[in-house]
C-alpha cells in the first residue's frame, strides 16, 4: 500500500516521498483514512511508529480543502517544547507543496515573536498548554475557528498535571470539531478522558497495552548506587558507544552525572527544564552530529525527542512511574531499527523494577555485571582544616566513597594517575581504584 492509496492528495504524497518514506506504517494505514473521513480517533501506538504523520498528513489535507482565515483552524497540543517543535517541523516538511501556514508556540523563549507570527495568520497551530493559554489570555490568539483538535502524548499530558489546562483549552474552541487523541499507553485515565472528549471514535491500537518496542533488547544490571557512574563509563568505553541517551530522575542528578562523565573524558551534555531553549537545542544538535556521546536527560525534557537510529538508552535511575519506562526505551528502535535499553538498578530500586515488570507482564533479563573499575572521588580539604594525617588505607576500602560527602561537591576533573580502565587508560578522576563485577548474575 502507498500513501496515495490512503486517500492523500498528490502534493502530500510527493512530500512524503521526498522525506524517504514509501510505505505507511500500521498506525498510518489505519488512522489516516479515518481522519480524512472526519471521524474522531483514539490511537494508541508506541513511540517511533509514525504517529505524528498519522495526524499531520490528513490534517493538512483537510485544511487545504477549506477556506483560510487569519485564525488557526487546527490545533495540536503537546506536553513539551521539543515535541511541539518536532511536530511543527514535520508539518512544514509535509506541507511544503501547499500554501500552509504553520505556527508553533511554547514557553522558555520570548513571547513577542510568537505574537507577531500569529498576527501574520496561521492555519495549523502547534502549542504547549501554558504558553498557548498565556497568548489567549493576552488576546493574541483566537481559537474560535478551530475545527480539528489533536491531543498528542495524551498520557504524558495527564502525568504532567495538564488536565486543568486541557479543560481550559477546550472551552476556548467551538464544540463542533474533530478530536484526535494519540497516546503511547492506554491507561484507565486516558480511556476516561477519551469518553468525555471524543464522539463515536475510531479506536486504533497497533501495539498491545503498554507494550514496548519488540526490537528493543532490554537488560538490567544490579549494583550499588554509588557504582553506577563507573559502570556506565565502562559500558560506553568498552562497547565503543558513540551515542547513548541516559535518563535521570532529577535535574540536579542530570547535571552531576554530566560533570562526572565529562571528567572521565566522555563528551557529555545535559538537557532539562532549567536549561534555556537555545541550550537544549544546541545540546541535541551536538548529540545528533556525534560531537556529544552521552546526552543526559530528565523524563520531561526527553519527551518528543526525534533521534533517528539511536542505538542505546540507559535508565541510570529507574522512573517512579512504571509507564515512563515504556516511553524511555521507545527512544530507540525507531522507524524499523533496532536498539538496546539498559537499566542500572540499585538495591533501593527493587520495588520500582517489580512495578516495571508488572506493566511489561514479563521479567527483565538481569545481566552478569562486567568487571569495571571504581575510583574514589577526590575532594579538596577545607582551607581552614589542618592537613590530614598520613594513615595507610586498606586496599579494599579504596573505592567505596565515590558519591559520599557533600551533595554539592564538584564531579571529578580530568585524569588521575591510578585506577586506569582497561579500555582507554583513563581513570574516573582519582588516585585509588578498585575493580568490581564478575561473571555471575549481577
Amino acid at each position: 500500500m502507498s500513501f496515495t492509496d490512503l486517500g492523500l492528495v498528490p502534493e502530500l504524497s510527493r512530500a512524503v516521498a521526498e522525506q524517504g518514506y514509501e510505505t505507511p506504517t500500521p498506525i498510518q494505514m489505519r488512522a489516516i483514512p479515518a481522519v480524512i473521513a472526519g471521524r474522531d480517533v483514539l490511537a494508541g501506538a508506541q513511540t517511533g511508529t509514525g504517529k505524528t504523520a498519522a495526524f499531520v498528513l490528513p490534517l493538512l489535507q483537510a485544511l487545504a480543502q477549506s477556506p483560510a482565515g487569519r485564525a488557526p483552524r487546527a490545533l495540536v497540543l503537546t506536553p513539551t517544547r521539543e515535541l511541539a517543535a518536532q511536530v511543527a517541523e514535520s508539518a512544514r516538511q509535509y506541507g511544503r507543496h501547499m500554501k500552509m501556514r504553520v505556527c508553533v508556540v511554547f514557553g522558555g523563549v520570548g513571547i513577542n515573536p510568537q505574537i507577531e507570527a500569529l498576527r501574520g495568520g496561521c492555519d495549523l497551530l502547534v502549542a504547549t498548554p501554558g504558553r498557548m493559554l498565556d497568548l489567549a489570555g493576552q488576546r493574541a490568539l483566537d481559537l474560535r475557528e478551530v475545527r480539528h483538535f489533536v491531543l498528542d502524548e495524551a498520557d504524558r499530558m495527564l502525568d504532567m498535571g495538564f488536565i486543568h489546562a486541557i479543560r481550559q483549552v477546550l472551552k476556548l474552541m467551538p464544540q463542533q470539531r474533530q478530536n484526535l487523541m494519540f497516546s503511547a499507553t492506554y491507561s484507565d485515565d486516558i480511556r476516561d478522558l477519551a469518553t468525555r472528549l471524543l464522539r463515536d471514535p475510531v479506536t486504533v491500537e497497533v501495539a498491545p497495552r503498554n507494550a514496548t518496542a519488540d526490537r528493543v533488547e532490554q537488560r538490567a544490571y544490579r549494583l550499588p548506587k554509588e557504582h553506577k557512574r563507573h559502570l556506565l563509563a565502562h559500558l560506553i568505553r568498552e562497547g565503543g558507544w558513540h551515542q547513548v541517551l541516559v535518563f535521570t530522575r532529577t535535574k540536579h542528578g542530570a547535571n552531576r552525572l554530566a560533570e562526572q562523565l565529562a571528567g572521565a573524558g566522555i563528551a557529555t551534555a545535559a538537557i532539562h527544564g532549567n536549561k534555556s531553549q537555545n541550550a537544549r537545542v544546541r545540546a541535541l544538535a551536538d548529540f545528533k552530529t556525534g560531537q556529544v556521546t552521552a546526552l543526559i536527560a530528565t523524563e520531561v525534557a526527553a519527551r518528543g525527542l526525534d533521534i533517528k537510529e539511536l542505538p542505546f538508552v540507559v535508565n541510570y535511575e529507574l522512573p517512579n512511574v512504571p509507564e515512563d519506562y515504556v516511553h524511555r526505551i521507545g527512544r530507540t528502535a525507531r522507524a524499523g531499527g533496532t536498539g538496546c535499553a539498559i537499566s542500572l538498578v540499585a538495591p533501593d530500586e527493587a520495588g520500582l523494577l517489580k512495578d516495571i515488570e508488572r506493566v511489561l507482564r514479563r521479567s527483565l533479563q538481569i545481566a552478569a555485571t562486567p568487571e569495571f573499575t571504581v575510583v574514589a572521588e577526590q575532594r579538596p580539604a577545607p582551607r581552614s582544616a589542618p592537613p590530614p594525617a598520613r594513615v595507610p588505607q586498606p586496599k579494599h576500602q579504596a573505592g567505596r566513597h565515590g558519591d559520599s560527602g557533600r551533595r554539592d561537591a564538584p564531579g571529578p576533573k580530568g585524569r588521575g594517575p591510578g585506577g586506569h580502565s582497561r579500555s582507554s587508560g583513563r581513570s574516573f578522576g582519582s588516585q585509588a581504584g578498585r575493580r568490581f563485577g564478575s561473571s555471575s548474575r549481577g
